[in-house]
């Protein structure tokens, strides 16, 4: 990762098996993490290959949501069921919330 950053924040993932994963730079200055949001941080592990983590953003913390030590030189392609599929799940809550509010609105009526 270059120097001065956080992470990496996930914006999409394919859903192709060796489909990208479209991020951009979290200034090392970043706020939290946005609701339903992934963060990536890698790192070279000490023996061979890196160390990466995933962090979700929810409502009120910023909780880690997958460790992949030691992952091979290809962890993009490891990591990306696991980082595709939560944020499928954060859409679909999203959109969940959304209706949930809008009943609650139209019931108050």
């Amino acid at each position: 990762m270059p120097t001065g950053v956080y992470g990496a924040l996930v914006h999409r993932v394919s859903p192709l098996p060796d489909g990208p994963l479209t991020i951009s730079w979290l200034p090392a200055d970043a706020s939290t993490l946005p609701l339903g949001r992934i963060r990536l941080h890698w790192e070279p592990a000490p023996a061979a290959g890196w160390n990466v983590t995933a962090h979700l953003g929810l409502a009120t913390a910023e909780v880690l949501l997958a460790s992949w030590p030691a992952a091979p030189d290809d962890w993009p392609r490891l990591i990306r069921p696991t980082v595709h599929e939560v944020l499928g799940l954060c859409a679909a809550l999203k959109v969940a919330t959304a209706a949930l509010d809008l009943s609650n609105r139209l019931a108050e009526v």
